[in-house]
């Protein structure tokens, strides 16, 4: 009996066995709590997910790197598992390492939250991945921002704001645009969205060799009345150039693209945002912005010593100079910084500063003394001193200059008895005011004496063209515009000691 039950036992443990082996079978090996574990068609890949499940990464690593390059979605689960085991047995750089590749092959930021990270997270190789990939906002990047808001608000004023000459409201316009979309970038990546909004990489760069022109033609444009000439667009090249070599090789590449080419420069060692050529690039914009520096000082100095400028317009083009220049030494710093690999702290980031301070300043300027975007706004002739504070500009001035001419010696507006000055301001697109600035400062008279002045001359012509004696000086008075014969007796006097009738007798006589 004893016998049998022992042998009863034995076939009940074989059975038993038989059927854990067949179960195993089905479900080796068993995942851990990792959400990405899984069941691979590979025995290679099963033991090597065996050998992490219990601990073994050593021996674990050694198998996974055997299925690198099998197939692509089978190297994303492995370098995921590499990148958890390097961590696992503290290996800070591989597991960096295998963290980057993986992004790259699937970019999917929650990686780096796995708890498996945790051995790591202090670690200076893990925190350069963190840090620049996880999206977070700080003081920094929110200020940065509302002064890009700013800037793009102030590039709103100056484009719409009419009473600036045209040249100079697109010159100085466009100028705090490209700081503002540079401010904005950098804002971007200082928040680390730059992955999130992958179309931000570079989109700033192609502005770099502008800055010095706009700002040379502007001060050139605003105190010495300059004209563009076709030979100017030669300015533009670089840019140009610029511009292509960045369409093809960054501006045109899908989203994903651009992750990949941001990924590769955290493996070099540079800011996701730089570029491949960045030391070049840099070295280029240092020789822009020195040489049109060299330019820009040459036209301020020149505005002073020729008092082009009154003493308000000279103090707006000097602080603009000086901020300038503050950009050219501060950009030129941080030149030499990018040429050491130093890519942070506070000297690093001051040319940015200097943007923002130029940013800030022509926004306080664009608010609270508009008129000096646009040149010289004062005039010598004292007797119109009230004009002083008016924001119509010399280049303007002279445009509606011509224009009044036109209407009046073409168009002979002078003709309707009921011309007034706002019926001229309206014919010239401007204000009551600035028509009646532009008559008193170009002609020296007031409104009625500018449209008598037209009006009797018109008559002095049809009184000697016709010298007869008969001729109705009533008929004279109508056609050149006045309503009736006493009042263009009074003017004709006037203006010639003469009546009407005197003239015509004395031009007979003549």
């Amino acid at each position: 009996m004893g016998r049998s039950c022992y042998l009863y036992a034995l076939l009940f443990a074989m059975c038993s066995s038989l059927c854990y082996s067949a179960n195993s079978a089905n479900t080796w090996p068993h995942p851990y709590s990792y959400e990405f574990s899984r069941t691979s068609s590979s025995d290679s890949l099963q033991w090597a997910d065996y050998y992490y499940n219990i601990g073994r990464y050593n021996k674990a690593i050694s198998m996974y790197k055997k299925e690198l390059g099998n197939q692509e979605s089978e190297s994303v689960y492995v370098l995921k598992k590499l990148a958890l085991s390097e961590a696992a047995i503290r290996h800070p750089s591989e597991a960096s390492n295998y963290i980057l590749d993986y992004l790259t092959l699937d970019f999917n930021p929650n990686f780096l939250f796995n708890m498996g990270f945790d051995g790591i997270s202090d670690s200076k190789e893990f925190k350069n991945i963190y840090e620049r990939i996880v999206p977070e906002i700080s003081t920094w990047a929110l200020i940065y921002f509302f002064v890009a808001v700013i800037g793009f608000y102030v590039v709103f004023i100056i484009a719409s704001n009419k009473q600036i000459h045209m040249a100079s409201r697109l010159l100085i316009a466009s100028f705090i645009f490209i700081h503002s979309l540079f401010i904005l970038n950098i804002s971007v990546n200082r928040a680390h969205y730059m992955f999130e909004f992958p179309h931000t990489y570079l989109m700033s760069t192609w502005a770099s060799f502008l800055y010095g022109p706009l700002l040379y033609f502007y001060l050139k444009t605003t105190s010495q009345k300059y004209r563009f000439r076709k030979i100017d667009l030669l300015h533009a090249i670089p840019t140009i150039l610029l511009v292509g070599y960045l369409t093809f090789n960054v501006y045109a590449v899908p989203a994903e693209g651009k992750i990949h080419l941001m990924l590769s420069r955290i493996q070099s060692g540079l800011n996701p945002q730089d570029s491949n050529k960045l030391l070049l690039l840099v070295i280029l914009k240092v020789l822009s912005l020195t040489t049109y520096g060299y330019f820009i000082r040459k036209v301020y100095l020149k505005s002073v010593k020729e008092k082009l400028l009154d003493s308000k317009k000279r103090i707006w083009h000097k602080n603009v100079y000086q901020i300038h220049i503050l950009y050219v030494i501060t950009y030129t710093t941080y030149g030499i910084l990018v040429v050491n690999q130093i890519n942070s702290g506070f000297i690093y980031d001051s040319s940015t500063a200097a943007m923002a301070l130029m940013v800030l300043f022509v926004g306080y300027s664009a608010n609270i003394q508009p008129e000096v975007f646009s040149g010289v706004y004062a005039y010598k002739n004292r007797l119109f001193a009230k004009y002083e504070k008016s924001g119509l500009t010399p280049s303007l001035s002279n445009e509606l200059k011509e224009n009044l001419i036109h209407l009046f010696e073409t168009d002979k507006i002078y003709k309707e008895n009921s011309i007034n000055l706002d019926m001229v301001a309206k014919r010239l697109d401007t204000t009551r005011h600035n028509a009646s600035q532009i008559i008193n400062e170009h002609f020296n008279v007031s409104f009625h004496e500018f449209v008598n002045m037209y009006r009797i001359r018109e008559a002095k012509e049809l009184l000697l063209r016709d010298k007869s004696p008969r001729l109705n000086i009533i008929n004279v008075a109508y056609e050149v515009g006045y309503n009736n014969k006493v009042t263009f007796n009074k003017a004709f006097k006037k203006d010639t000691n003469l009546t009407p009738s005197q003239y015509q007798k004395t031009a007979v006589r003549i």
